[in-house]
């Protein structure tokens, strides 16, 4: 290769630029909203005092922070990793936790792009993953995960980076296991990739075919790291440990009232429909039909392969958006899997040329539901609980989250039917195997 065909042309490093000036304007932009706004960063107040009542030996699920009183929620695992934010005083804490946010908040975008796998042609990787950041920083999850100052970047970063590894990177799957054992609900990806792996099992068994089983791989590195996760904690805060596995984890109302609008989950969906802050065990049964649901389309589009364009990306929204929906407390700001959602549709409107309109105005009929915080339109935390009270129209809009994961598990689901129905493609024999990180593995072939 020579010295001329190394060097980035001059058209892509001033895109590159550009895109740095605009990304790094919209975050300044964005931080001074957020003073403007006095936001609190509760949550972070809360891991902090997690992380000095683990280290001063106190009882992690009896502490209470803040003026709200907010308890533990999370893993005692969560809370051992929290002790370094003790070492730092408060303002420090929150500039700290505002720069990794908007750190990962790039990294989100760069991953998700390595997911789909598709950029508009003639601008360079750096200048989209920059744009697209100085966008997706202004929508509805994403700000309140910075104004409470949570995690749900940091466990999106580490889902998404164990599914863009090589196929035969030995400690993929790592990154969900740790998610996991700091929020519980990443586990659904170990679940979804278990599954995937012995469908493929048992496709190659009928086939009478054989050979590495990746995802079944991924699926045990996640149980194992996650198992990890647990015994660790339990040698270090035994008593903790017992009492968030034999009590907090049945709470299901600990983190706040279900029928908050905040609740984006079906849960809370059904507890403000039926205006009651308990829909005790009748959401169950509709959870799990949406939970195999789910779950059954991102197997399909994980073993789409060559059948299906971005199948991975669809194969992982499709868990993600699972998982938020099922879950019994799906906080608006849980949703920062907008971010690739609104990319996957955006990127298969440039695909599509024939439909190419019907799917723009789907991403952006989405994407307007992210940036719109129309679910913060009706009456709330007034201390009054007048969620119970909601009129129809303001429970349709306070459920706007929710109905549009449905929506895009439906999308999903007929594209990757269709995907199935069609022959796979012809590919021409190669040499040598591309070197590609974009997969979550397991083609046509496979």
């Amino acid at each position: 290769m020579t010295a001329t065909t190394q060097q980035t042309p001059y058209p892509a490093r001033r895109a590159t630029l550009v895109a740095a000036v605009v990304c790094v304007l919209s975050l300044t932009g964005f931080w001074l909203a957020q003073r403007a706004a006095h936001v609190t960063m509760l949550d972070l107040d809360v891991y902090r005092a997690e992380g000095w009542t683990v280290r001063t030996g106190g009882d992690l699920y009896d502490m209470r922070a803040t003026r709200a009183l907010l308890p533990t929620t999370y893993p005692p695992f969560a809370a051992v990793l929290f002790i370094p934010l003790t070492w730092l005083s408060t303002g420090a804490m929150r500039m700290a936790a505002n720069l990794v946010n908007l750190g990962l908040l790039v990294a989100l975008v760069h991953l998700s792009l390595r997911l789909i796998g598709r950029r508009p042609a003639r601008l360079p990787q750096t200048a989209v993953t920059l744009g697209v950041a100085a966008v997706a920083v202004w929508c509805e999850p994403v700000w309140t995960t910075l104004r409470y100052g949570q995690v749900n970047l940091l466990v999106a970063v580490l889902v998404l980076w164990d599914l863009t590894r090589r196929p035969g990177n030995r400690w993929a799957g790592a990154g969900i296991g740790v998610a996991a054992g700091i929020k519980l609900t990443p586990a659904l990806f170990a679940v979804f990739l278990a599954a995937a792996g012995i469908a493929l099992a048992v496709r190659r068994m009928r086939s009478g075919g054989a050979g590495w089983n990746v995802h079944l791989q991924r699926a045990a590195v996640a149980a194992g790291t996650f198992l990890a996760t647990v015994a660790l904690t339990a040698i270090a805060l035994p008593h903790d440990s017992k009492r968030f596995w034999t009590e907090i984890i049945f709470s299901a109302d600990r983190p706040g009232n279900g029928e908050d609008t905040a609740n984006q989950s079906l849960r809370g969906v059904i507890a403000r429909a039926l205006h009651t802050g308990d829909p005790a065990s009748g959401w169950l049964l509709l959870t799990a039909l949406v939970a195999c649901a789910g779950l059954a389309v991102a197997v399909a589009a994980l073993l789409a392969g060559d059948r299906l364009p971005h199948g991975p990306a669809w194969a992982a929204v499709s868990c993600a958006v699972t998982a938020l929906i099922v879950s019994p407390v799906s906080w608006s700001h849980h949703w920062v899997w907008a971010v690739p959602l609104v990319l996957l549709l955006a990127a298969e409107a440039i695909r599509r040329r024939g439909r190419r309109r019907r799917w723009t105005v789907a991403a952006a009929l989405t994407g307007l539901t992210f940036y719109s915080f129309a679910l913060w339109y009706v009456p709330h935390g007034t201390g009054r609980r007048e969620e119970l009270h909601q009129s129809v129209g303001e429970m349709l809009l306070s459920a706007i989250y929710p109905a549009a994961g449905v929506a895009f598990l439906a999308v999903a689901g007929v594209v990757t039917a269709r995907a199935w129905l069609r022959r796979p493609p012809v590919r021409p024999v190669q040499v040598r195997a591309p070197r590609s990180a974009l997969r979550v593995g397991g083609g046509p072939s496979a």
